[in-house]
């Protein structure tokens, strides 16, 4: 299989449905796309049922291209991540991995142009965060969930304000930032540097006043990044957490007991804004992200160091706090029924507490006038309790 046919078939993938987010290779199935959430088989001239190990082995060489790095690392590791470029229609960032002996493949589409925050529709408060000056802010949620365009959007919006030295360390560089008022340097691990932990301990010596590191993966990483924040710097971060207070936790979890008072003073000190994102199916096709979002207040200081206790947890604190542009998944999914953008069923599938979004949902469809119960029309029996007659 040569590089034009490998082409051809990435083409014909991305051609087949609309909204197509990630291009799926796996043995035993037909070549897949997800489009709006969904896997679809693509047709292909000559058809592929299913497809066999050696044809994903083969695949999986072509878009590695002789690699030594990725090579061992694949054969090494069972895994290696790299980009690809299909000339003139997309980038992908690409994911090879092994499974029972074969090789499977997920190439996620790249954005080719930078969304702004106003075109994402995302909360307002994003444009408090482009102005913060040094600290930490962590975007969150599950693979695929948009973290990686949030951030696009929000360095964006410092790239048209603000005249500072940008740093990237991604994995792979998946949007590249054209030099607005900001100057980027954007790298990529393999590429230009080995580690995350290594690139950021490198980046603190370029003189930049943003950094942004594709993910916290462990515990170096994590300990750099909060000394970056600590002596000045804005540090912009990604985890795979699904809320607020898990956020602090997963942190905590990577260090010692003994260190664990010292990395929450660090962590109450550092911290701006925790952002966590999901993606729900939308009314008519297509995705709505959905977030929660906390920012760093007194109340907010004291808990990251004491811990949260029943009266005293970051889900109330964020509660008490959208008149400073906070806000829960569930208020943020009843807004979005209440738009019309959602269905019933979709924003209690999501909801981190079902019973608090039905509440919500139940009051948006009375202020709508519409029902709130399948129950018909109630009438008091009036023989309740009278002995039946018998003839």
């Amino acid at each position: 299989m040569r590089k034009q046919e490998i082409d051809h078939i990435l083409g014909r993938m991305l051609d087949s449905n609309d909204n197509v987010s990630d291009l799926n290779i796996t043995v035993g199935k037909p070549f897949q796309v997800e489009s709006s959430g969904q896997l679809t088989g693509v047709e292909i001239d000559p058809p592929v049922e299913k497809l066999t190990p050696f044809q994903s082995e083969i695949f999986a060489l072509n878009l590695i291209n002789q690699d030594r790095r990725l090579t061992e690392t694949l054969l090494t590791q069972g895994s290696c991540d790299s980009s690809y470029e299909l000339p003139g229609k997309a980038r992908f960032r690409v994911n090879i991995f092994s499974q029972m002996g074969n090789y499977s493949i997920v190439l996620r589409k790249l954005g080719t142009r930078i969304p702004t925050i106003g075109e994402m529709n995302l909360p307002d408060v994003f444009y408090k965060m482009a102005e913060e000056k040094n600290g930490i802010i962590i975007v969150t949620g599950a693979t695929g969930s948009g973290k990686t365009t949030s951030l696009a959007a929000l360095l964006d919006e410092i790239n048209e304000h603000e005249s500072v030295h940008v740093i990237t360390l991604e994995d792979p560089v998946e949007f590249s930032h054209p030099h607005k008022k900001a100057t980027f340097n954007q790298r990529e691990m393999g590429n230009d540097f080995d580690t995350f932990a290594n690139g950021l301990r490198a980046a603190l010596r370029q003189a930049p006043k943003v950094i942004l590191v594709g993910e916290m993966r462990d515990r170096e990483t994590v300990e750099i990044a909060l000394s970056a924040a600590e002596t000045g710097h804005l540090v912009l971060s990604t985890l795979h957490t699904v809320d607020a207070g898990q956020t602090i936790n997963r942190i905590l979890g990577m260090f010692t007991t003994e260190e664990e008072t010292q990395v929450r003073v660090r962590l109450a000190d550092t911290v701006r804004w925790i952002v966590c994102q999901r993606l729900l199916p939308m009314e008519g096709g297509g995705r709505v992200a959905a977030f929660e979002i906390m920012g760093s207040n007194i109340r907010v200081k004291d808990t990251i160091l004491h811990g949260e206790s029943e009266t005293k947890t970051f889900r109330e604190i964020i509660e008490a706090g959208k008149a400073f542009g906070m806000i829960t998944f569930d208020d943020y999914i009843i807004g979005l029924f209440g738009k019309g953008l959602i269905s019933e069923e979709t924003g209690k599938a999501y909801a981190s507490h079902k019973g608090v979004v039905g509440r919500g949902i139940d009051t948006v469809k009375s202020l709508k006038g519409q029902a709130t119960t399948d129950l018909g029309k109630l009438e008091v029996d009036k023989n309740y309790g009278k002995p039946s007659r018998r003839f």
